[in-house]
């Protein structure tokens, strides 16, 4: 102990001297967090209130009836943004009113027009976000929005179906670019572009994941691609780097790695995956044992690795007729999103946000309509390829004209090789005399 062993008359000067040192000390309150700004967003089934703050605090959140309202205590905290001008239409929120709580704590009250289920949770600072505190309020009385409507059948066939997913949104911005440019609103972009693109194909039929903005989990961005049944998920994204020189657009497909951990994860909890493999319930393996569920993943999760490998190639070679590309071949990375047993799926990215020679042509409506065009192109080149069997495309297909731009690597043999057409036929319907291509010429495949 300190001062122990002086004599009584020094440790009695000793621990007075101690004493009004603590005295003299600054009286230090209870930290208090700051409420930056206040953030709104609409989602199909809920609506989500985010509070961004200085730093972390505790809250509680409870609801009062007649008149509906969420309540929301944040400890200690102190409020610097308005919370008029929120967009409150088409949300159940009437009003957002505020007050000041035992002297020291906010109180946020929402006005509601209507019930609602409400769940909250805060979030730490991470990398550009700062803490926040979560509000979401879920729709009651609603059926749940349907992720796709009825797969169009035509004659007995089906469309091949694209399930679009545009990276982030709501209160995650994803990568950010020169003035202000967010990499949320540049692949939602795209993706309306890209839907609209692909619907204009016979025998396909496009759906948006994410329709506005707003976040979805990861985990439920696979899952609506599987509700929608897709034949295809593409998850668009823009690419962000330290180094300003960073650029060119990739794709990417699913690595050995997370086809292997999503393979033990589905397996895992089985029990809860009814509908597993092929997409439309084809196989359930809740009354298979562990060796034959296993193995019935296992074939699953290849078969659809290497679809996906096939796809993101087609898709490269596309992109590279008018686009620097980042690697010249499809990467493979454990992305969450690409880890779907049944469905290929790939990653696109559009370029590097952070360059700002990209950052202004990603921000160019005219440049996104042809990245989605391009897009769009090598998707319909692989399904025009390979058809699934049952759909509208493999029974009609031979009577389409369908497009084919020449990459690197493209000869007039590999060409008609892969639409199974005679050079003879290819040549007469480009009116070609001689066997010579050019990179970025387009040629007419013929109906076969």
């Amino acid at each position: 102990m300190i001062g122990a062993g002086l004599p009584v008359r020094l440790k009695t000067k000793f621990t007075s001297a101690v004493l009004a040192a603590v005295l003299a000390l600054p009286v230090f309150q209870a930290s208090s967090a700051e409420v930056e700004g206040v953030r709104l967003w609409r989602a199909p089934d809920h609506t989500r209130l985010v509070l961004d703050l200085d730093g972390p605090a505790e809250h509680k959140l409870f609801t009062l009836k007649n008149p509906d309202r969420v309540v929301i205590d944040v400890s200690g905290a102190k409020l610097s943004s308005a919370l008029d001008g929120l967009p409150l239409t088409d949300t159940p929120i009437a009003s957002v009113r505020h007050a000041v709580k035992n002297a020291r704590d906010l109180r946020v009250v929402l006005d509601l027009k209507q019930p609602v289920n409400p769940r909250s949770f805060a979030l730490r600072r991470h990398e550009q976000l700062p803490d926040r505190l979560v509000i979401d309020l879920h729709d009651l009385g609603k059926v749940e929005e349907k992720t796709i409507e009825q797969v169009q059948v035509v004659s007995g066939k089906r469309d091949i179906v694209v399930a679009i997913d545009a990276g982030h949104g709501g209160e995650d911005p994803g990568a950010l670019g020169p003035g202000g440019l967010r990499e949320k609103d540049v692949v939602l972009a795209i993706s309306r572009y890209l839907q609209k693109s692909i619907d204009a194909r016979s025998g396909f039929s496009a759906k948006l994941v994410r329709t506005g903005d707003y976040y979805i989990p990861l985990r439920d961005r696979v899952k609506k691609g599987r509700e929608m049944r897709a034949d295809l998920f593409v998850s668009i994204h823009a690419d962000a780097f330290t180094r300003k020189d960073a650029r060119g657009a990739g794709v990417y497909a699913v690595s050995s790695r997370g086809a292997t951990s999503e393979t033990a994860r589905f397996l895992a909890q089985r029990e809860n995956e009814s509908d597993l493999i092929g997409g439309a319930g084809s196989l359930s393996l809740s009354d298979k044992d562990d060796t034959l569920a296993g193995v019935l993943l296992d074939l699953a999760m290849t078969a659809t690795m290497n679809a996906s490998l096939d796809i993101g190639s087609s898709v490269l070679s596309s992109l590279g007729t008018f686009t620097h590309l980042h690697k010249k071949k499809v990467e493979q990375a454990n992305f969450s999103v690409l880890r779907n047993p049944d469905v290929p799926s790939i990653l696109v990215e559009t370029g590097f946000i952070t360059n700002p020679q990209e950052a202004r042509r990603l921000r160019d409506p005219s440049f996104q309509k042809r990245m989605a065009q391009k897009l769009g192109d090598g998707i319909v080149a692989h399904f025009s390829a390979r058809p699934p069997a049952d759909s509208w495309l493999a029974a009609n297909g031979n009577r389409i004209d369908r497009k084919h731009t020449i990459t690197r690597g493209d000869t007039l043999s590999g060409i008609a090789a892969r639409y199974n057409i005679s050079i003879s036929d290819l040549k007469r319907a480009n009116g070609m005399q001689t066997s010579m291509i050019r990179v970025g010429q387009t040629l007419t495949i013929p109906s076969g």
